[in-house]
């Protein structure tokens, strides 16, 4: 049996006077991770001092949510249409729901969204606990996120890829574009949150927890580059105009994936990630 220290008065008077004061669990929480305190940790004294379970003090901690929450419809194929754009399904797997498309951008298209995004590229971020970006090692890629509906091409994908997915368009994150040069990948992680890790409410409060990613290739790399889903053995080669969309609702470990190394010539993809709720865009992100 884990032993735990007993709580001091000191803080058992603290946050019974800071419940009283009007603050909340997700600010006690905050408060508490502040002064050295861990997640797990927090919760537990929480729980006790409040007398509520555990189970209680996580539902208090998540932000409230507004807009109503939607689930990804994977379509089936082969051949199917999506706000008048034909394509088709190349892979289909129900174990992570995954499905290969091809021909979902034209050529056209994808070489005007490298266009748009080369004067605007960056070191590519990911998000860090506050909701914010951050600079990761196992992320070596230059990329840049269009706003929603920022240009028309980007509201026609956008709109090809809410009628394809049955998912409101205002779900989406901004569509982000990266750019890989030999050598340069992304090492295996998950795209949804993971809740026990501090700062999942920032993370979340606005759009909810993420439930499905779409990775659409821009271009077809000289070697290399593709996408792989070590859980399941699958790796997913980058060709020009297709894409490969996989969710995770509840937080499937199957879907763990990785962007390998571009070994010859560069590649370029666009990626749009999906939110349970309506999600709204925080300034300043490229």
């Amino acid at each position: 049996m884990r032993f735990h220290a007993p709580i001091r008065p000191e803080l058992r008077n603290w946050i019974l006077e800071t419940t009283r004061a009007g603050h909340n669990v997700a600010d006690l929480l905050r408060l508490m991770h502040e002064t050295g305190y861990s997640p797990q940790e927090s919760r537990r004294i929480l729980a006790h001092v409040l007398k509520m379970p555990v189970s209680a003090i996580d539902a208090r901690a998540r932000p409230q949510q507004h807009g109503k929450s939607v689930r990804i419809r994977l379509p089936d194929g082969p051949h199917i249409v999506a706000d008048k754009h034909p394509l088709r399904v190349m892979l289909s797997l129900e174990a992570p729901p995954l499905r290969v498309f091809d021909e979902l951008l034209t050529t056209d298209e994808c070489e005007a969204l490298i266009e748009l995004a080369k004067p605007r590229l960056q070191r590519a971020r990911t998000v860090n606990v506050d909701g914010g970006q951050q600079i990761d090692p196992n992320r070596t890629s230059n990329g840049m996120f269009f706003a929603l509906g920022e240009e028309p091409l980007i509201r026609r994908i956008e709109a090809r890829i809410a009628a394809l997915l049955g998912i409101p368009v205002d779900h989406g994150e901004g569509l982000q574009v990266l750019h890989y040069l030999p050598g340069q990948q992304y090492e295996p992680h998950q795209d949804w949150f993971d809740p026990h890790q501090p700062g999942y409410a920032a993370i979340t409060a606005t759009g909810g927890q993420r439930i499905g990613s779409l990775v659409m290739y821009l271009n077809t790399p000289a070697a290399g580059g593709g996408t792989a889903f070590p859980e399941i053995g699958l790796t997913v080669t980058a060709q020009r105009g297709a894409a490969v969309c996989f969710t995770y609702e509840g937080g499937d470990a199957a879907s763990l994936h990785a962007g390998l190394p571009v070994i010859k010539g560069e590649k370029w993809i666009a990626t749009k990630w999906l939110r349970e709720r309506p999600y709204r865009e925080k300034a300043g992100r490229d």
